[in-house]
This record gives structure tokens, C-alpha cells and sequence, in this order.
């Protein structure tokens, strides 16, 4: 297998859980569906919420499902622009992190933790990490194809059989290398 990889921007976004859902959106709402997104199950929702820091705020869109525990992924510069603490992280990994509060048409939520930059990663099959010869949590350095070549270090490398190969940077990152349209990266030996 050729040591290709589709690198995809996650531009910022959050994920919201059922009970942050009810109060954001009303009791019982569900989640409308967008469009899917290349992870299978995931999806861009119709609905938005404004996140709130100490200098500004940004409206932003929600993924879909409903998680164990909201968090909001954004960009350094995003950050910075609307004063929260966003430490580097692995998605999920929020102990400590950023705070905010989140606001939707029904209500408000503050969150005392729960902003982060997500590490840039990439989700691979057990079968596609094996081509690659890459383990699950393995740190790899990966070349991005572009008119600005990049080479990315510190690229956590994810592998369950419910994901599709993808690599994801933030909008930072992908402004960085010149990423447009579809870009491929490898990773680097």
C-alpha cells in the first residue's frame, strides 16, 4: 500500500452532551443532520452555538452525536481571539482544560472545563495502520503534499475498525501548509 494519507481540516467546532443538548436547545431536541461527516457516524448539525470567552465569541457549529461529556475544539488563534485557554489535546482528554460559557437559542451553559486544540491525528483502521506499520498511540511525523510542504511532528496516530482512514489538522495547521481542496500527506520514516 502506498504510504498515502487524506488529510482533512477540522475547522473548530464542539461536541455537546444530551443533558448540555436539553438545555441549549429545549428538553428532548434532537440533533439535525447537516451533512455526514468521513468519520462513520459522525455528522455536521444544523445547529449552532455561540461560545463565550473573556474578549469575544464565536459561533459554532455542533457535531453530532450527543458525547458523554461536551468540549469544544478550536484553533489557537481562536482562542487567543476570544480569551479561553485551549491547551493542545487528544479529543476527550478535557481534565484541566479551557473554560466557557456556551449560549443557544433555550439557554446557557458554562463550562469550568471542556476547550482544547485537538492534537492533529490520524484515525486509521487495524488493518491500514498495519500497511502502514504504525501502532495505536504511536507519534509519527507526516509530510503534507502541498504547495507549501509541511512536515508535522507530534501526529498521534488512532486505530479502531470504526474508523476511516484520515488525518486531521486545524485550521491553524492547514493555513500553514496551503492545504486546499483535497490534500494528501505521508508519513515520514
Amino acid at each position: 500500500m502506498e504510504n498515502k494519507i487524506l488529510v482533512e481540516t477540522s475547522a473548530r467546532h464542539l461536541h455537546l452532551s444530551a443533558e448540555h443538548i436539553d438545555i441549549l436547545f429545549g428538553a428532548g431536541h434532537q440533533l439535525t443532520v447537516k451533512k455526514m461527516l468521513s468519520q462513520p457516524g459522525q455528522f455536521a448539525c444544523e445547529e449552532k452555538v455561540t461560545v463565550q470567552g473573556e474578549k469575544g465569541s464565536l459561533k459554532m457549529s455542533v457535531l453530532g452525536p450527543a458525547r458523554k461529556e461536551s468540549q469544544v475544539e478550536i484553533s489557537l488563534t481562536d482562542a487567543r481571539s476570544i480569551g479561553v485557554k485551549a491547551p493542545v489535546r487528544e479529543s476527550g482528554d478535557i481534565k484541566g482544560s479551557g473554560a466557557c460559557t456556551l449560549v443557544g437559542p433555550c439557554g446557557s451553559v458554562t463550562l469550568t472545563e471542556g476547550v482544547i486544540a485537538a492534537q492533529r491525528h490520524i484515525h486509521l483502521t487495524p488493518e491500514t495502520a498495519a500497511d502502514l506499520g504504525v501502532t495505536d498511540k504511536e507519534i509519527v511525523k507526516v509530510q503534507l503534499d502541498t504547495a507549501r510542504p509541511l512536515i508535522f511532528d507530534g501526529v498521534v496516530v488512532r486505530v479502531s475498525s470504526s474508523y476511516a482512514p484520515a488525518m486531521h489538522i486545524d485550521t491553524d495547521e492547514s493555513n500553514a501548509a496551503g492545504a486546499s481542496g483535497v490534500v494528501y500527506g505521508s508519513i515520514v520514516r
